[in-house]
């Protein structure tokens, strides 16, 4: 059974999921790791989250939204570090994770961006309603009021 959680600390599992995608090239789980380590980002600030999607007690995903870094607004977040493990791939967890971060993000931020370096990603976000955006810092972006139109 699928659930998905926010989290106030990181998971002993997490270790196997940052192997997996280290493995297939995404460094991102190390960064997610050394950040909370450093408390460099906790997901902590007002309007921030870290959440993971477990399955039958398994970590099988993580994500998280923080206030975007790139953005002096204040009124913008980020969609950060979601990974969802091989094998539990285009079973709607990370739609489900993304869903979840998104669904009071429109409570304090009215955009929310992220980066994403695959096709994968690119069609990932897309179908889930982001638009490709010319930007140094980020490649999708989403206007909150539009959380949940589609769903």
């Amino acid at each position: 059974m699928l659930a998905i959680i926010q989290i106030e600390d990181l998971p002993p599992q997490l270790t196997d999921l940052e192997r997996e995608a280290a493995a297939q090239g995404f460094r991102f789980l190390g960064r997610l790791i050394e950040e909370w380590e450093t408390g460099k980002n906790r997901f902590d600030k007002p309007g921030e989250r870290l959440l993971v999607a477990t399955h039958s007690g398994c970590l099988v995903g993580i994500g998280g939204l923080n206030v975007d870094p790139y953005d002096s607004t204040g009124d913008t977040a980020r969609l950060r570090r979601l990974y969802v493990a091989n094998d539990f791939r285009r079973r709607g967890i990370g739609e489900a994770l993304v869903y979840e971060l998104l669904l009071d993000a429109h409570h304090r931020f009215r955009v929310v961006r992220l980066s994403t370096d695959t096709d994968a990603g690119d069609a990932f976000y897309s179908r889930l309603g982001f638009v490709r955006i010319k930007d140094a810092n980020a490649t999708h972006m989403l206007f909150t009021n539009a959380v949940g139109e589609s769903h």
